[in-house]
């Protein structure tokens, strides 16, 4: 080291013990002035501060080996023992802990020896040898009581009351970190040719941290005073730790294969640093290197796993973003959720009109094949009743807490990347679930992972439940303005029956053409006829159709329909099995044809529309398939039934709906599975005729027995 940078290092201590001094003095000042009831041990801790401002003062004046700086350093040191062992007595603690005051005594007596050392080096002339002598008896003497306090102050905080503790922390720490630092500072010269003038130049920095934590233990809101990283610093200086450990050892491991000297030796230099680079490279962006990283931070520096402040910014966000992207609601009620436990995907299930669960959203998991009723009624049952979330890896290894592993299907069990069913509970009442795939980083689900999967599914539950219920208004005061519109059609149409009506009966009394008239009575007729059918079936929406149920053969209604359209459109049978079901045979043709347009509309012009009638023993089927364009589990769920929603230029929007409604009046169910650019295919279901008479007459028996209970009480068989 030059003379120059000696003396550059010799300015910035001095000006960092003029620092430390000023430091000490007003802490010291303030101090004295507090009231007596809030500066416990005022007078030792303000000595102790004057002590180490005169010791600052010294070394600032004349630099840190001069005779006087080491014995205001032992007036310094013997200060703050006096401070630590009336901690002891403040704490009533000193005669219970006996080998207290022999350790406060050897302490001091090691300490105390040290301006004997500095007379003894006065007066006697032994040159620079004994100069040396002197100096490393000296530090070791300063090492002997820095790990001595050391250990004492561990005592003092160990056996201290728990609100003792926490008040006193940050004076101890400080103390702590004033010891530490002399021992290294000591150790270094000891060890080494001398002591180091950098390390020197930084004791009155760590004097300025002393009297900064003393200001804090004494002030009013020392307890409330405490470290708390963020999440984000913690992990960014835990990665930093990393990276620098892990070049530190490309360092050293670099410099040992130096030496083996030689070609070989820079060889093997160069190929270790090449090769330690290129797996820096590679491993480091991994992402389940620093899902490891970020587990284990927040496993061993954090009581809990989770900011909760930071997870709820977060949720509120992405729900909020409805102008942002091409996201739909479903999908970032999903999101919401996987971003909470880092799950790279999810699905969202709602609940379909017979009660089961089917999909209404994915999040980044398009492969997933879901089939049209993805979780049985019964689930929905016992999520409501007991609001559980249900670990998949428990339900594989065949843990059943409440009766739902029976329920589970195959195809959710066999797909491993399934990890987690949250409910979505509003008011006890079921609005979906969310299905979250497995984290990169595998883990367990643990306490904390439910209580806040538990809380946010219920949030989401408000929020889908409000959507819902704008969504209702909408459709309702939709509906008011289409029912103000139809019943002027209804009156005009009405009245143009009664005219026809009318026309038909004067023209049978004045026929003077009996041919022609006949004609024009048969055409009058038929378009009467029309027209009161027209405003029958206008007039009996919403309204059951069991009772008007009568037999009709599936198989005819599907070549009756494909007939429509041959020379416009090919629509092909590919199974016609004769199927007798119950029914309205207007109404249900009706709805097949509204099904089967749509599929036309949404095929190419060679592409086939396929129809396939089958039955079992309850039910007949007539399925619809195409290979057009396809449609959207988001648009199934939130478009496709919805009035007044048409993807059609001109269109209304109520055919689908329309469909269903009628196919819902004659007890049957109406099922849809599509995927987009794919094609779709709809499901009508129908009871048998036999089956639906069966289950008529069981219900009528079951009524009169009720009734002649009622009428008959006391009557007995």
């Amino acid at each position: 080291m030059t003379l120059g940078s000696i003396h550059l290092w010799a300015i910035a201590g001095s000006a960092t013990q003029i620092a430390g001094a000023a430091a000490c003095l007003f802490v010291a000042v303030w101090l004295w002035r507090l009231p007596a009831r809030r500066a416990k041990q005022r007078v030792p801790v303000t000595a102790a501060l004057l002590a180490t401002a005169l010791w600052c003062l010294v070394s600032a004046s004349w630099g840190s080996g001069a005779p006087l700086v080491n014995i205001a350093e032992t007036m310094r040191n013997l200060a703050w023992l006096h401070v630590i062992y009336r901690q002891f007595q403040y704490d009533g603690r000193a005669e219970r802990l006996t080998p207290v005051k022999p350790l406060v005594f050897a302490l001091a007596l090691v300490e105390g020896m040290q301006p004997l050392l500095v007379v003894l080096t006065a007066g006697l002339s032994g040159g620079q040898s004994l100069t040396m002598l002197a100096e490393q008896v000296s530090a070791l003497l300063r090492m002997l009581f820095a790990v001595g306090t050391l250990m004492l102050l561990h005592n003092v905080y160990s056996v201290a009351a728990r609100s003792q503790a926490t008040a006193m922390r940050w004076a101890i720490a400080a103390l702590a970190l004033l010891l530490a630092f002399d021992l290294n500072y000591y150790t270094a010269g000891y060890l080494g040719d001398g002591f180091s003038p950098q390390l020197a130049s930084l004791r009155g920095l760590i004097v300025v941290f002393v009297a900064a934590a003393i200001l804090m233990t004494a002030s009013a809101r020392s307890a409330d005073l405490r470290l708390r990283p963020s999440r984000a610093v913690a992990f960014q200086t835990l990665s930093l730790a990393v990276i620098g450990l892990y070049f530190g050892a490309m360092v050293v491991g670099a410099r040992s294969l130096s030496l083996l000297g030689g070609d070989l030796g820079r060889l093997a230099q160069v190929g270790f640093v090449v090769v330690a680079a290129v797996f820096a490279l590679v491993a480091l962006p991994s992402d389940k290197l620093r899902g490891w990283l970020r587990v284990n931070v927040v496993k061993h520096l954090f009581k809990h796993r989770y900011d909760y402040r930071a997870e709820w910014l977060r949720f509120t966000q992405t729900i909020g973003r409805a102008d942002r992207g091409d996201a739909s609601f479903g999908e970032r009620v999903v999101q919401a959720m996987a971003d909470i436990t880092d799950s790279p995907s999810g699905l969202l299930l709602l609940p379909s009109d017979d009660g089961a669960l089917e999909l209404g959203a994915r999040f980044n998991w398009p492969t997933l094949d879901v089939p049209p009723r993805a979780l049985p009624a019964r689930i929905v049952s016992l999520f409501e009743r007991h609001e559980f979330i249900l670990d998949m890896d428990e339900a594989r290894s065949g843990t059943d807490y409440h009766g739902e592993l029976p329920a589970m299907p195959d195809w959710l069990i066999g797909e491993q990347r399934a990890w987690a069913i949250v409910p979505l509970l509003h008011f006890d009442q079921l609005t979906g679930v969310v299905i979250l795939a497995r984290p990169k980083h595998v883990r367990r689900l643990d306490w904390e992972d439910f209580d806040l999967l538990r809380i946010a599914g219920r949030q989401l539950a408000s929020y889908m439940a409000e959507q819902a219920s704008q969504r209702a208004l909408l459709e309702a005061n939709q509906f008011d303005d289409f029912n103000r519109r139809i019943a002027f059609v209804m009156h005009d149409i009405k009245n143009l029956a009664s005219q026809m009506s009318l026309l038909a009966g004067n023209a049978e009394k004045h026929a003077d053409n009996p041919a022609f008239h006949a004609d024009m009575l048969v055409t009058l007729r038929n378009s009467s006829d029309k027209l009161e059918t027209l405003l029958a079936r206008l007039g009996r929406y919403g309204k059951s159709s069991q009772s008007q149920a009568q037999d009709v053969d599936l198989s005819e209604l599907a070549r009756k329909v494909a007939a429509h359209y041959v020379g416009t459109h090919p629509v092909q049978l590919s199974r016609d099995e004769q199927c007798i079901v119950a029914g309205d045979p207007e109404a249900l043709e009706q709805a097949l044809i509204h099904i089967v347009g749509n599929s036309v509309d949404a095929s190419l012009v060679n592409m086939p529309v396929i129809l396939d009638v089958s039955s079992d023993a309850l039910e007949g089927r007539i399925e619809v398939s195409d290979s057009g364009c396809g449609m959207s589990a988001e648009f199934i769920r939130e478009g496709l039934f919805k009035p007044f929603v048409s993807t059609k230029e001109g269109g209304f929007g109520i055919g689908a709906y329309e469909a269903r409604e009628l196919i819902l009046a004659m007890g049957g169910r109406l099922d849809v599975d599509a995927r987009e650019g794919l094609g779709s295919r709809f499901v009508i279901r129908l009871p048998i005729a036999a089956a639906a008479q069966l289950r008529t007459n069981h219900v009528s028996d079951e009524s009169a027995r009720d009734d002649a209970h009622v009428q008959h009480p006391n009557k007995v068989a």
